[in-house]
């Protein structure tokens, strides 16, 4: 049995970056970028005004008087110089025209028609933007292993880009086992229970970037799920729940072996998730999941999705750590670390943190009434008023320490 950290070391050296796929642009959003964006011109092309105004020659201003001479909209560029104690009306980024070194917003101006007068004074140079000033021919602006948020979106279309090189997202199998389940949308049977294990992995998957493919159920038979098995390795990756215990009918470990699969682990210590092996069978990863629901979705967060991440070329890959303070007594009665669910609120400045009660594997509530995980040692106890590290498991949750580069 391994520890949580043992594990997720194992995974990550055994899973690398997929190959990178050219997409539009806008699909390229929330990826990471596989190649350096490199510059194919200046940003500004030209020196231009950055306010609404008028531009001049400074040196020609004598009594703060200048006649306008003519008008500069948004892309119109002016190539006649502009004669000395005249202006040009121009408009926020239009090109600076040749003569010109200085730029005063309408607002500071008097305009008397055919002419204006400065009610202040300007200097060299004011209100202009270089050419170059922001990005440099040549120069890389969005360079590899990047998340492409929607700022790096406009950028790279800034450069005339319409597609992004980034790295594949992975598609990933998800298979349930045992006679016991149905699928969603069937009616209830004595001794048979919903299959929701499938639907919240591929949620997960989704949350990560990835593609889930539904292989359905594969009934307790060892023939049955060796078949099912293969046809998830034509996958990324191939992710099963239940099937991985001690039980005489759980046989995914056995088609695991059967199809040259190298085990790296079948049991963590940690509560819940126990249950939980690791492969990799002909190159491609397999994740096989307890069959518990929380136990699932737990060992999915803690192990699945940095290797799901690191397989999209993200470098950050875990979920955000904050330190917290627990509002009631949790206690750890047990042998293994228990991932106690919690609820994690901000207030005064402060991450509160309460359990959300029962805490079961089998208790899907206990993970809908909770956004983070308290990793609570064994035998240990934390009082109220204690301060402990909390996962925050909520992608949307406002953590005020600045942006979470995975989401």
């Amino acid at each position: 049995m391994v520890s949580i950290e043992e594990a997720q070391a194992l995974i990550l050296s055994r899973v690398a970056p997929l190959g990178a796929e050219e997409v539009p642009l806008l699909a390229a959003l929330g990826r990471i970028s596989a190649e350096d964006a490199v510059a194919p011109w200046d940003i500004p092309s030209a020196d231009n005004s950055a306010m609404d105004g008028y531009a001049f020659a400074l040196d020609s201003l004598a009594d703060g008087r200048l006649t306008v001479c003519d008008f500069v909209p948004a892309g119109v560029t002016r190539s006649e110089p502009v004669p000395a104690g005249c202006a040009v009306k121009i408009m926020t980024g239009a090109p600076l025209p040749p003569g010109c070194d200085t730029v005063v917003p309408v607002e500071d101006v008097e305009d008397d028609g055919d002419a204006i007068r400065l009610r202040g004074e300007a200097r060299r140079g004011d209100h202009i933007r270089r050419r170059g000033e922001e990005v440099t021919d040549g120069s890389v602006v969005v360079a590899a292993g990047n998340l492409l948020r929607p700022q790096e979106i406009g950028l790279l279309a800034s450069l005339g880009r319409t597609t992004a090189p980034v790295f594949r997202r992975a598609r990933a199998a998800v298979l349930a086992t045992g006679d016991e389940l149905l699928q969603p949308g069937s009616i209830p049977e004595a001794g048979k229970i919903i299959n929701s294990n499938s639907s919240s992995i591929a949620a997960q998957l989704l949350d990560a970037g990835a593609e889930p493919l539904m292989l359905g159920i594969a009934r307790d038979d060892r023939e049955v799920t060796r078949r099912k098995v293969g046809e998830g390795l034509q996958a990324d990756l191939l992710i099963t729940t239940g099937g991985v215990s001690v039980g005489d009918r759980d046989f995914v470990r056995e088609a695991l072996a059967d199809l040259g699969g190298e085990l790296l682990f079948w049991k963590v210590n940690m509560k819940p998730g126990k249950p939980v092996a690791f492969a990799v069978v002909g190159g491609k990863p397999v994740f096989a999941l307890p069959g518990n629901p929380v136990a699932a979705m737990v060992a999915f967060e803690q192990f699945v999705r940095p290797a799901l991440l690191k397989m999209a070329g993200h470098g950050r890959l875990f979920r955000p750590v904050v330190r917290g303070t627990l509002t009631e007594t949790v206690k750890n009665r047990g042998d293994r670390p228990h991932l106690v669910r919690v609820a994690v609120r901000l207030e005064a400045g402060r991450y509160l943190l309460a359990t959300t009660g029962d805490q079961g594997s089998a208790r899907l509530t206990s993970l809908t009434s909770g956004n983070g995980l308290v990793k609570i040692p064994a035998g240990r106890t934390f009082a109220a008023g204690d301060e402990v590290e909390v996962q925050l498991l909520d992608r949307h949750f406002e953590l005020g320490t600045g942006t979470d580069e995975t989401r």
